[in-house]
């Protein structure tokens, strides 16, 4: 490492101050990116979400088995067969501006987020009316039953169901908080919040656990050992693993593969598994401009994609760490199946590819890939992408900016000459991909579909009668015709699913595994 960037690693993480860097209640951090955007509901951007579950809460919990579970609830009652459930919240819940926590603030907090969810947005369509009966009661009045009401109140799927203050969740679920206030075991410190460089937390000291249960994932009781943490944002991987192993940060999430193996030598860092689960990696198209407006062209990349590559960029040669014939669901859940994996396992060929790009009509025009450089796991793809596309011999233009910046960008629905983009890559969470319930990537409703705006009326219908579905055998049938579906007409392209690695002191005891979870972890 060159000097310079030792002396600017050693500034941004306070190695002037040892003893703030010791004290024993603070927790130092290095997300897997910056912090651009605090607005859970806004964008799906893991980081955020991670944010979130620090500093809000949610009505419902969900563990590690996907087993639901009463979070700010008290609990519930369902009449009229299903078409009428009462939530009433525990006592003495609190904003963190001091404000106690209502009925009418989680009313609108649902309503903003029945918008941005694809399971909240199913459970809209199905609703007469949510109300606040008074200040702890909440009515869902339903045309129907809707039988994953609190799965989907409880999964830890972006856009997650955070309850926000009134005065928040009022904001147009399109456009971003510039607030982050709740009522979960954490504040953010505003005063100290420095993009690209600094977020700090500190403990709420007015939460209250739950009393019962088990922590598992987001369910169970939310109890703090750190009075303070730090979020330091380097984007230099060495800088970071030289600062874990000489104990200047406590945690760095997403090391990458070399340093890992670096950092196993080092008694004092743990390597271990962040989810007991890969976390599946997608190709996602833009549907609504040229060239992959058009379905053959999108299928013209098929014979190109090596899941073995993507992975293999992510976290290195051993085959136990990625699923190289991954499909649209999480390996190794309920619904993954086998269904047309045909296209994606079978023999891969650039001139098969490039034959199917001509007949599709491709005539040069460019194609825009837009990826970041200071994140593991969508850089490394987004790498892997631009080699596969130069060797198809498109016209690329091939745009890296830093994550926070892809995270805006992909918003843009205009074409490439005003700011637009054609692909993008990036990875999700094992229970984002569970069922077609949260798994946004897999709508195909049009503008109201995530980033890449697809229509696919077929994959809407076998949507709907997955809801509706009486036992699992069903769930399973309809999982594997909507994995047909979306292979064909490929509203985005699986490439693989990996098992993602954190690094910390060994001094850090019972980290939950699901994702970067900062309640229940402790200092030994």
């Amino acid at each position: 490492m060159r000097r310079r960037e030792m002396m600017l690693g050693a500034a941004a993480l306070g190695m002037a101050a040892p003893a703030v860097a010791q004290a024993p209640r603070l927790l130092r951090f290095v997300p897997q990116a910056n912090l651009t955007s605090l607005d859970p509901i806004w964008t799906t951007a893991n980081v955020t979400r991670n944010h979130a579950f620090m500093v809000f809460d949610t009505l419902y919990g969900m563990d590690s088995q996907f087993n639901v579970h009463p979070q700010m609830a008290s609990g519930h009652s369902v009449e009229d067969d299903g078409k009428r459930v009462t939530i009433t919240l525990r006592p003495g819940l609190k904003w963190h501006d001091g404000g106690a926590v209502t009925a009418k603030d989680c009313v609108a907090s649902l309503k903003r987020w029945m918008k941005r969810n694809p399971s909240g947005q199913q459970l809209e369509r199905q609703l007469d009316e949510l109300s606040a009966l008074d200040d702890t009661r909440l009515q869902f009045r339903l045309k129907r039953a809707f039988p994953l009401l609190f799965a989907s109140l409880a999964a830890p799927v972006n856009p997650v169901a955070f309850m926000m203050p009134e005065r928040l969740a009022n904001t147009d679920p399109f456009q971003q908080i510039r607030e982050s206030i709740g009522s979960g075991p954490y504040k953010f410190v505003p005063g100290e919040y420095n993009s690209g460089s600094l977020v700090v937390y500190e403990r709420n000291a007015d939460y209250v656990p739950r009393s019962e249960g088990t922590a598992s994932l987001t369910a169970g009781p939310k109890v703090t050992h750190f009075d303070r943490v730090e979020w330091r944002i380097i984007t230099d991987a060495a800088t970071s693993a030289a600062a874990l192993q000489s104990n200047e940060i406590d945690w760095f999430e997403q090391p990458p593969p070399e340093l890992q193996q670096l950092m196993r030598r080092n008694r004092n860092i743990t390597i271990a598994p962040i989810d007991d689960k890969p976390l599946p990696g997608v190709l996602r198209f833009n549907h609504l401009h040229a060239p992959f407006n058009d379905k053959k062209m999108r299928q013209a990349l098929l014979p190109a994609i090596s899941q073995t590559d993507f992975m293999t960029a992510i976290v290195g040669t051993d085959p136990s760490m990625y699923d190289d014939k991954c499909g649209i669901f999480t390996p190794g859940t309920p619904l993954a199946n086998d269904e047309g994996m045909e296209a994606l396992t079978g023999p891969r060929s650039l001139d098969r590819a490039k034959a199917l790009l001509r007949d599709a009509g491709y005539t040069n025009q460019p194609i825009r890939l837009i990826g970041p450089t200071d994140i593991l796991a969508p850089a490394a793809m987004t790498q892997v992408a631009g080699d596969m596309l130069r060797r198809l011999g498109v016209n690329l233009d091939f745009v890296l900016t830093d994550w926070g910046t892809v995270v805006q960008r992909r918003a843009n629905r205009a074409p490439i000459d005003q700011g637009g983009w054609n692909i993008f890559l990036t990875s999700f969470s094992s229970p984002d991909f569970l069922n077609p319930a949260g798994h946004f990537p897999l709508r195909g409703n049009g503008t109201s579909a995530w980033f890449g705006w697809p229509t696919i009326p077929k994959l809407e219908e076998l949507r709907d009668a997955w809801f509706d579905a009486p036992d699992l055998d069903t769930q399973k049938r309809l999982a594997r015709e909507m994995q047909r579906t979306a292979l064909d007409e490929l509203p985005f392209i699986p490439i693989g699913a990996y098992k993602s690695a954190t690094a910390y002191r060994s001094n850090l005891r019972d980290r939950l595994l699901g994702f970067s979870i900062f309640w229940n972890l402790r200092r030994a």
